[in-house]
Formats: C-alpha cells, sequence, structure tokens
C-alpha cells in the first residue's frame, strides 16, 4: 500500500498573514508531495511495503539514505499541516496546559525554550514539542528532515507539535527572518489538535 498525500485541512490561504498562500502551495504541492514519491519508490518492492510510517521510522537506521530523508519528509508535513489552524492561537488548556508547566514553570517557558530550538537549528531542520518514554514533555530539534522517532535521534519521544524551518518554509514571506516566522507560528497553532496526540503519546 503506497503512502499518499495528505490534503490539506484548510485552504492555501487560511494560515495568512502568518504563512502565505504561495509558501503553502509549494509546500505542501511540490515539497510533501516530491517527499511522498520518492518514499514510495525508495520501498517499493521491499518488505517495508506496508508498514506504518512509524515503524519504518524506528529502525531506519537499518534502510537507505532515501527512506530516511524523505520518510522523515513524508512524516513531518503531514504532522505539521495538522497541528495549524485558522483558528489557532492562544494557550493550551487541561492536561496538556498542566504538562507544559510542569516541564517548563509556565506557557512563557515553553515558548522560549522552543522558540530557542528553532531559532538556533543551524541549516535545514525541525524543533518539537515530544512527550518521552516516561510520559514528560520535552523541546528538542532534529536537522534535515530526522525526526525524534527515529533511532538515529539524539532525544527520542513522540512528537506532538513540529516546526519546519527549512528555508523552503518561510523564505517566500521572511526572507532570512527566521525569528519573525517561528513568532508567527504561534498564531497557528492548533491547540486542540496537539492535545489530542498528547492524550495519544501518553
Amino acid at each position: 500500500m503506497a503512502f499518499t498525500l495528505p490534503d490539506l485541512p484548510y485552504a492555501h490561504n487560511a494560515l495568512e498573514p502568518h504563512i502565505d498562500e504561495k509558501t503553502m502551495q509549494i509546500h505542501h504541492g511540490k515539497h510533501h508531495k516530491g517527499y511522498t514519491t520518492k518514499l514510495n519508490s525508495a520501498i517499493a518492492d521491499s518488505d517495508l511495503e506496508g508498514k506504518s510510517i512509524e515503524d519504518i521510522l524506528a529502525s531506519v537506521s537499518k534502510h537507505s539514505d532515501s527512506v530516511r530523508n524523505n520518510g522523515g519528509g513524508f512524516y513531518n508535513h503531514s504532522l505539521f499541516w495538522s497541528v495549524m489552524s485558522p483558528d489557532g492561537g492562544g494557550t493550551p488548556t487541561s492536561d496538556l496546559g498542566d504538562a507544559i508547566n510542569k516541564a517548563f514553570g509556565s506557557f512563557d517557558g515553553f515558548k522560549d525554550a522552543f522558540s530557542a530550538a528553532a531559532k538556533t537549528r543551524f541549516g535545514s531542520g525541525w524543533a518539537w514539542l515530544i512527550v518521552k518514554a516516561d510520559g514528560t514533555l520535552a523541546v528538542t530539534s532534529t536537522p534535515n528532515q530526522d525526526n525524534p522517532l527515529m533511532d538515529i535521534a539524539e532525544e527520542k519521544g513522540t512528537p506532538v507539535l513540529g516546526l519546519d524551518v527549512w528555508e523552503h518554509a518561510y523564505y517566500l514571506n521572511y526572507q532570512n527572518r527566521r525569528p519573525d516566522y517561528v513568532g508567527a507560528f504561534f498564531n497557528v497553532i492548533n491547540w486542540d489538535a496537539v492535545s489530542k496526540r498528547f492524550a495519544a503519546a501518553k
């Protein structure tokens, strides 16, 4: 069963002014589509066909660079679209809010840690909020299309929030101003979706 490019859960222009329509069209329709197509090619006629993307990533060190890069690109972007919303922003509540306060001292403490991870990731990569094996939250970042599900990750866990800091994710609108893009991201985070991921990961 081949992997398929997921539809965006909103219109290409729905996240404006924070993320512009043209960037969304290229990012989803070209970049994510490319990762999906190349992942399917990389696993064709192998024992990885029919496995979930999570299972593939869990043993990615045993597979080719193409599986690692395109599998990560497929998973990371699928998560990315799902944790944003035109009605996003604000702060998380209930169990997720409590867990963030416990792990980071406050929501502002989390925001500072996550922003720092995104802004200081050298070159291309991702910033993550993850649930670790013991159920606690942590902020981490990974290079390129790696993620914390991979067996090669420095800090492992289940991602519940991710931010793409590859230049293709923001350059049309923000040019070299990655900190402005990172700040804008907090206006579109879908905390209900993140909370559901958190509940499932625990």
